[in-house]
């Protein structure tokens, strides 16, 4: 009853203080291109909200908060196949909620946050319910998104190596099925990017937990003890490790496998700390808490990174930037009676998720935050401005 308690609670307090960003930021081009281009699973998702709930911006970010909400849940579920404590599931699923890149996922409308609901999901029918049912579950996944593929690809290694034929078989057919929809991406000539691509899975997992995570996957090749959450976990890293030295991966498509294997990572972790009498537990326990006080520092950083305003000289260059001005801008041109703009084409769609469409009666153009001139707009942050523009009505001109 207690870690039950003590899950609900974590829950709680991680949904309010995602809740609370909301109204913080604005719609980004890319969140505003998934709204108005081609249509996509999570756009369904996203318009059935705002048919709900009007086109504002809870509508727009609570269903990748459910959706994570519901990924943590089966976290704390399937993690009991590598964890029988259910104190140890809790701990998990703590670290799960802190880290960057499903903070991100949490309230960024993009893919990560609907291919992590669906691995866990995934994990969940294959451990609980009949293969039956986990075949389906697949067939339906090949039609949701793109970057499923993967999973598909991995479970082809899995099916290999467990000698499984129907899966086998199943799986080959789907990635056929998803490269045949939707194609493969490729750019150009090739350009090494592996040493980015490192990065960018440090910033998103925090630099211990993602070597640490690295081992553990390293680490149960070579002994042999590979599972079906393996293979989830280590064919898209190594996929996205090889394709980095030809191009630049969005890691959005990537990450999200290596995440689901929190679990291994925590099995091992316990299982390496339990083996040793308490005096030699002294390096695990720093080892825990200093990856804990950085994914709470990273939090922090995220939940507050508008104070970071202050500090920088290019407010342009804030790793957030392009999840503001535009809802402050929308609201100050309609405070002058300004109901529709000709812009450029980012800034244009997004300004008309808050209303203020596209019309060549007025034009927005941008300046430079260096310009000592007057701008008819600005937007500023903590006292800083961050965005100026000038505004001219084409009949007056």
């Amino acid at each position: 009853m207690i870690p039950r308690f003590i899950l609900f609670l974590i829950l709680g307090i991680d949904a309010l203080m995602l809740l609370s960003q909301i109204s913080q930021l604005s719609i980004s081009y890319d969140e505003a291109n998934l709204l108005y281009g081609e249509s996509s699973s999570l756009g369904f998702i996203i318009h059935s909200f705002i048919a709900l709930f009007g086109q504002n911006d809870f509508a727009l970010r609570f269903p990748m908060i459910l959706l994570h909400l519901m990924s943590a849940f089966i976290l704390y579920i399937i993690s009991k196949e590598y964890l029988p404590h259910a104190r140890n599931r809790i701990w998990v699923v703590l670290i799960f909620v802190l880290l960057p890149g499903v903070m991100s996922a949490a309230i960024v409308v993009n893919s990560a946050g609907l291919i992590i609901f669906g691995l866990l999901l995934f994990m969940l029918i294959y451990q609980k319910l009949s293969s039956k049912f986990s075949y389906l579950y697949l067939i339906v996944l090949s039609f949701v998104d793109p970057d499923f593929i993967y999973l598909f690809l991995a479970l082809v290694m899995y099916s290999i190596h467990i000698k499984e034929k129907k899966l086998f078989i199943l799986n080959v057919l789907l990635s056929a099925v998803s490269l045949y929809i939707y194609g493969f991406e490729k750019y150009g000539m090739p350009t090494g990017h592996f040493l980015d691509t490192m990065a960018i899975y440090s910033a998103v997992l925090t630099p211990i937990i993602f070597i640490y995570l690295f081992y553990v996957l390293y680490r149960k090749f070579l002994v042999k003890d590979m599972d079906v959450l393996w293979f989830i976990a280590s064919v898209p890293l190594l996929f996205s490790l090889i394709l980095s030295f030809r191009q630049h991966i969005a890691i959005e498509h990537f990450a999200p496998y290596i995440i689901v294997s929190l679990p291994l990572g925590a099995k091992m972790f316990y299982s390496s700390y339990r083996v040793r009498l308490k005096v030699f537990r002294y390096n695990y326990r720093n080892i825990f808490t200093i990856s804990l006080l950085l994914l709470v520092v990273n939090s922090l950083v995220v939940l507050f990174n508008k104070e970071i305003y202050i500090f920088i000289e290019n407010p342009q260059k804030h790793f957030a930037y392009k999840m503001y001005v535009a809802k402050e801008l929308a609201n100050k041109l309609k405070e002058k009676n300004i109901e529709c703009i000709e812009s450029d084409e980012e800034m244009t769609n997004r300004l008309k998720f808050y209303g203020v469409t596209a019309c060549a009666k007025y034009i927005l153009k941008e300046k430079s935050l260096e310009s000592d001139k007057r701008a008819d707009v600005t937007v500023s942050y903590k006292n800083r401005v961050v965005y100026m523009a000038n505004v001219t009505n084409i009949n007056n001109r």
